[in-house]
């Protein structure tokens, strides 16, 4: 059964599976939800997922929500331990990333990306705040480590990479960081590395 992954150009998240699937080498087929017509609260679109957002993946019967969601269940169903162990200790270091990457991350970037970019409304300058912060947590870890977890590419990278190499939408120089610069450098020089459509 083909992997469908529901999903839009314009987004972060829906790019975090995209790498997830680019790493483990599964093809997928993907439709795109346009977001710009509301197509995500269509009732066709709602019966996938009830909470009207992208992205959302069909395997076989199965239907999974949420890009952080989805990329643990491709890893652990397709992955091995590539991309997350299953050791306790080794695996808290790779989620505690992607939940990093779930709260400071989207509520920084991500909404700071939405405002000054695409402009949503909301309250642009502390969601930039926020990003700068998160970027100065990334930036520290990474004065020290060529990777966020295991000293090794995990879905720690791939969950955070997406949003930070967008800070520019933000209207954040990576210039400040350039921790977070250099280690952007080497995730995109990976062989499954995919830029982000939009």
């Amino acid at each position: 059964m083909t992997l469908i992954l529901f999903g839009s150009p314009y987004s972060a998240n829906v790019h975090r599976v995209r790498l997830t699937l680019a790493f483990l080498g599964l093809a997928y087929d993907e439709r795109t939800i346009d977001l710009l017509s509301l197509e995500q609260r269509s009732a066709a679109y709602l019966d996938i997922n009830p909470a009207g957002q992208v992205p959302a993946l069909r395997d076989g019967e199965a239907i999974i929500l949420d890009s952080h969601a989805i990329a643990v269940y491709l890893a652990r169903k397709y992955g091995g331990e590539q991309l997350i162990p299953r050791d306790p200790d080794a695996e808290s270091e790779v989620l505690q990333w992607l939940f990093f990457d779930a709260n400071e991350l989207h509520n920084g970037i991500g909404y700071a990306r939405n405002h000054y970019k695409f402009g949503l409304p909301g309250d642009g300058a502390a969601a930039q705040a926020r990003a700068k912060r998160a970027l100065g947590v990334l930036n520290l870890r990474l004065a020290s480590h060529d990777w966020l977890a295991l000293d090794r590419p995990t879905l720690a990278d791939i969950g955070c990479a997406p949003l930070a190499e967008k800070a520019r939408d933000a209207l954040i120089e990576l210039e400040d960081y350039p921790n977070v610069g250099a280690w952007l450098e080497r995730f995109w020089n990976l062989p499954f590395y995919l830029p982000m459509p939009f």
